[in-house]
């Protein structure tokens, strides 16, 4: 009898280690998403919350498919990801290949390129509005060089609102990218470099025919987080333009913000954070996908 009970004990722990973590996403994860689902078939007439939601149905929805402005914002949020991603896929990537190299101080190339990182986003976002003024660095430069007579209007001008915005997020992704293929370059053997040399295969050549394939992984899982990410882009938005001019820079996440805060529509905005929420599922089941796949890659 006693050795049942062990047996059952040890099936058991390493379920009671995961509990308090499991726990801990129903709380704050899972809880408040079928509460948002709930919501976005309801209407709060009180935002007190001292009377029950109103059943609506698909209201919200139709809401939704008439509302210009999401369209716009979702729109713009699709093309951030279209333009970031394949930048913060290849860029990180050669830098990275760059810092692999062994030279006296690269640590302290790497130090550098990675700073980006761990500046906070509010600072950095306000910083690079300065570079965006009027009478900020980059339309001085222009006028120096007389490029630019007037300047140009990076953040009040609906062509190029948008993406000013994602060189910051460019730029602070760089060299967290960058850390990752880092490991994964480390991790190949030199052996294959020399194979591939005797093979004439050496210098940018060998990285086309060694690297990228042995990266392939990587490359999947760096543009699967970018991706991630670029949807949920909001703090450079906030700082930096507001959304303006005429919602040019607002992302989809920013107009959901927008209907809570200011317009007090929670449930409209729970039906915006469901739209999101099936966005960034599709992209995490790409990932999986993606990873399961990665295992597989070897070497032609």
């Amino acid at each position: 009898m006693s050795m049942n009970r062990n047996s059952i004990l040890e099936k058991l722990t390493p379920y009671l280690f995961l509990l308090p973590a499991f726990l801990l996403l129903v709380l704050t994860v899972f809880f408040p998403a079928l509460q948002a689902f709930y919501l976005s078939f309801h209407q709060i007439e009180d935002i007190s919350f001292s009377q029950p939601p109103q059943w609506i149905g698909l209201e919200n929805f139709q809401q939704l498919q008439s509302d210009s402005v999401f369209w716009q914002t979702l729109g713009n949020t699709l093309l951030y990801i279209v333009v970031v991603v394949p930048i913060l896929v290849i860029l990180p990537l050669v830098l990275a290949i760059l810092v692999n190299q062994k030279l006296r101080g690269i640590n302290w190339f790497r130090a550098a390129y990675y700073t980006p990182v761990v500046i906070s986003t509010v600072v950095a976002g306000i910083a690079w509005r300065w570079l965006y003024a009027e009478n900020g660095l980059l339309n001085q430069l222009l006028k120096s060089f007389h490029l630019s007579s007037e300047g140009i209007p990076w953040l009040t001008s609906p062509d190029f609102a948008l993406f000013c915005v994602m060189a910051v997020t460019i730029w602070k992704g760089l060299g967290y990218y960058m850390v990752i293929y880092l490991a994964g370059l480390q991790s190949i053997p030199e052996d294959v470099y020399e194979a591939a040399a005797i093979d004439g295969s050496d210098g940018i050549g060998k990285h086309w025919d060694i690297t990228v394939p042995l990266m392939k992984p990587y490359l999947a899982l760096v543009a699967v987080i970018s991706a991630t990410s670029a949807t949920k882009v909001f703090d450079e938005v906030q700082i930096m333009t507001k959304g303006e001019p005429l919602n040019s820079s607002k992302t989809i996440v920013y107009y959901l913000y927008e209907q809570v805060f200011p317009n007090l529509e929670y449930s409209y905005a729970c039906t915006i954070g469901l739209v999101l929420f099936l966005l960034i599922l599709a992209l995490s089941i790409v990932r999986l996908l993606v990873s399961k796949q990665g295992d597989n890659i070897t070497v032609s």
